[in-house]
């Protein structure tokens, strides 16, 4: 059904002229509701489906948009690409993904007009070879949002969650706990490790507002935020003469990563070192024990960025650059508290056998 529908087909159907159908189409002019009704109806009932792509090379793009990312096979991007998927299609946009691999010069040729003119209208870019002050020499003509942790410079629109203050509270949840000799596992000293120095920051900060001090030899340096730089650094934490009481993670596949080392030790989690994580992904909810993360609204940063992005598309002039910043929550959960009330493990039968422990 639809398939050789016309405006003009909808139009005789609606009793307007083409130009109202494709005001309604396309949400241009203002019509009123009646009419709107109307086109509506004659839309349903003929099965007409605008085509997007000859609107699209009418107005010079190609309908693409893309999104470039430093790794796919991290769950966090993974996720939030479903989420940028879906947005952009509902607005008839095709997605294209790269993966960079943090190569600065790979990240750089998404900032040239050149490398976009025949493939897409727009970037959604998660830059991580590229320093906040590389993302000003670029061509400001390209329609840009930024995620992760360089703000915008005016030119582009950035959304993230405020880093320092969710691992603050990352920090002060486990703080809170009583625990006194808390690790961070993911520092990165460099000049494009932003995101991780934004993360050491908010955990310094809740040891000063705590009155306490940080250990300065629990503060751990990894290349990459995954599972085996967490337990690598977990076992190196383990080996210190007065070893952590709860660590705080700066993704989630790290804290999985750590709580693999610590099983491998003999230790508990959380009842000899409590963890925390960062990203809420799907895995450190199903984990045993599950991870208690810090969880940004990712939904609404792929919701945003897409609009934002197609906002930048579809403007005639440029439109000023805008900081956004999405929600986050701390999420409790095993890796810190255990189990709590509602949640206790089911307790063994005479059938089970007696004397069994949990």
């Amino acid at each position: 059904m639809g398939r050789g529908v016309t405006l003009r087909d909808v139009a005789a159907r609606a009793g307007v002229s083409s130009r109202t159908v494709s005001n309604v189409v396309n949400g241009y002019a203002r019509v009123s509701e009646e009419t709107r009704a109307r086109v509506q109806k004659a839309v349903d009932e003929l099965g007409y489906r605008p085509n997007v792509l000859a609107r699209n090379l009418a107005a010079g793009r190609s309908g693409q948009i893309a999104v470039v990312v430093p790794y796919l096979d991290t769950p966090y991007f993974a996720e939030l690409l479903q989420g940028v998927i879906r947005a952009a299609r509902v607005q008839g946009y095709n997605v294209l993904i790269d993966q960079t691999d943090g190569d600065a010069e790979h990240e750089k040729l998404f900032l040239t007009r050149g490398s976009t003119s025949l493939l897409f209208d727009g970037v959604i870019f998660s830059p991580l070879g590229l320093s906040q002050s590389d993302l000003s020499v670029r061509d400001t003509s390209l329609p840009l949002v930024i995620l992760g942790e360089r703000v915008s410079d005016g030119t582009f629109d950035h959304v993230g969650i405020d880093d320092v203050t969710a691992s603050m509270e990352a920090t002060e949840h486990l703080l809170g706990l009583g625990r006194r000799r808390v690790a961070a596992i993911g520092d990165q000293p460099y000049r494009t490790g932003e995101a991780a120095q934004l993360r050491t920051r908010g955990f310094r900060l809740a040891h000063e507002r705590a009155g306490l001090p940080v250990h300065e030899e629990l503060v751990i340096s990894t290349p990459r935020f995954n599972r085996s730089d967490g337990a690598e650094a977990m076992a190196h934490l383990l080996d210190l003469e007065q070893p952590p009481d709860a660590v705080f993670c700066y993704s989630d596949l790290v804290a999985l990563g750590a709580m693999r080392t610590l099983a491998s030790r003999g230790l508990r989690v959380p009842e000899d070192v409590a963890v925390i994580g960062y990203d809420d992904i799907e895995d450190g909810r199903y984990s045993n024990p599950s991870v208690t993360t810090i969880s940004p609204d990712k939904r609404m940063i792929a919701e945003t960025a897409v609009e934002r992005l197609l906002n930048r598309i579809g403007s005639a002039t440029p439109v000023p650059g805008l900081e956004i910043r999405a929600p986050h929550r701390l999420v409790v959960r095993e890796s810190t508290v255990g189990r709590q009330a509602g949640h206790e493990p089911r307790r063994p039968s005479e059938a089970d056998g007696a004397g069994l422990t949990g």
